[in-house]
């Protein structure tokens, strides 16, 4: 994704350097192109695979701008700047620009408005493209595969170079205006024909301006002008904008380093100074801090609840401790006084031993 970043703006510099010329003559890009030295971008793969994938990126890319919605010198210059790609290309057999059906007949038109015009430099580099075989004609615009995403994420392009969403020109074309211009006309030869002087029109019959359509014309013509003022106006405040934000950087880390610190400063100086009332039943606890400042000014700080929290968990601590050893040494001792008893003979060693016959005692005489 980086190779085809750099790919990007390498190309939207030399489409911008062309627009600022304000010209489509293609000697003007060639030198932009050698100055450059745009040639130069093919060099940097070696290996095949690299090579052609690399150049089929750059040509779709170039492809995008020749395309609406972006202005007419900006699609001219995309049409030169796919003409150096393709023809300076290290590829074998050399890489073509792709294009779907649905393209095709907006690329027709764009040739017919480059002939109507008389950019003929343009539209023999169009043609010669053409000889070349340089186009590869396909039915969608994305080369389509099993399991592939739907949606595909594609780079946003410059806006500076898209045609300006204009409704005024939309509305009223040359066409338009040019049949505005005959109707005018129609319209002052009818009250010449009805007026009592013949070549001029008479004063109770002039309810619109004799140069109705020149003045509509001029006011579009200055609408265009001011929204392409208002756009580059707006270009370059970003710019600055872009440039100051870099500048001041470093110094806003700083600034928001210190606001921190400054932040965590005033909470520990809140922590330290906060002292809590004392109860009725522990005044005889109560603390006494001398102030910095006056060394008069005393006053009573009853102990934090912390500090209760921690002398009663320690007390329940000992009370177990306590009871724990209690237990043990009461175990201990039964243990003792068991093993001192004398051992109990039961009822069958009894038996047992009635059973057995007794010896016969002599007698004495």
């Amino acid at each position: 994704m980086s190779c085809v970043s750099g790919l990007q703006t390498d190309c939207e510099a030399l489409l911008s350097s062309f627009l600022e010329t304000d010209n489509v003559r293609f000697e003007v890009f060639s030198g932009l192109w050698r100055d450059r030295r745009f040639h130069t971008i093919f060099h940097g793969q070696t290996r095949p695979l690299e090579k052609n994938k690399f150049t089929q990126k750059a040509l779709d890319l170039a492809w995008r701008y020749f395309l609406p919605p972006y202005t007419f010198q900006i699609r001219v210059g995309a049409l030169y700047l796919l003409y150096g790609l393709y023809s300076t290309q290290l590829c074998k057999p050399k890489q073509k620009i792709r294009i779907a059906l649905k393209e095709w007949l907006e690329v027709q038109r764009f040739q017919q408005d480059l002939i109507n015009a008389q950019h003929y430099d343009a539209a023999y580099i169009f043609r010669k493209l053409r000889l070349d075989k340089a186009f590869h004609f396909t039915a969608m615009p994305r080369l389509l595969s099993f399991r592939t995403k739907k949606k595909i994420r594609e780079t946003e392009l410059k806006e500076e170079f898209k045609e300006l969403n204009n409704r005024v020109s939309r509305l009223i074309t040359s066409d338009v205006l040019e049949e505005m211009m005959n109707v005018h006309g129609h319209y002052q030869k009818m009250k010449c024909l009805i007026s009592t002087d013949k070549s001029q029109p008479d004063k109770a019959l002039s309810l619109i301006k004799d140069e109705f359509v020149i003045n509509i014309k001029n006011m579009i013509l200055e609408y265009q002008q001011w929204q392409q003022d208002k756009t580059k106006s707006s270009s370059k405040a970003k710019d600055s904008e872009e440039m100051t934000d870099k500048k001041e950087g470093g110094t806003s880390q700083d600034s928001e380093g210190s606001e921190r610190a400054n932040a965590l400063a005033k909470i520990k100086y809140k922590s330290y100074n906060l002292v809590a009332k004392a109860s009725k039943s522990r005044r005889h606890r109560q603390v006494k801090l001398e102030s910095s400042e006056s060394g008069s000014d005393q006053g009573k700080m009853k102990t934090p609840r912390c500090k209760r929290s921690r002398e009663k968990s320690q007390l329940t601590q000992k009370r177990n401790s306590l009871e724990t050893k209690g237990r043990i040494q009461a175990i201990k001792k039964e243990a003792v006084t068991r093993n001192r008893r004398m051992p109990v003979i039961t009822e069958e060693e009894n038996s047992s031993e009635e059973d057995l016959p007794r010896p016969k005692r002599k007698r004495t005489r």
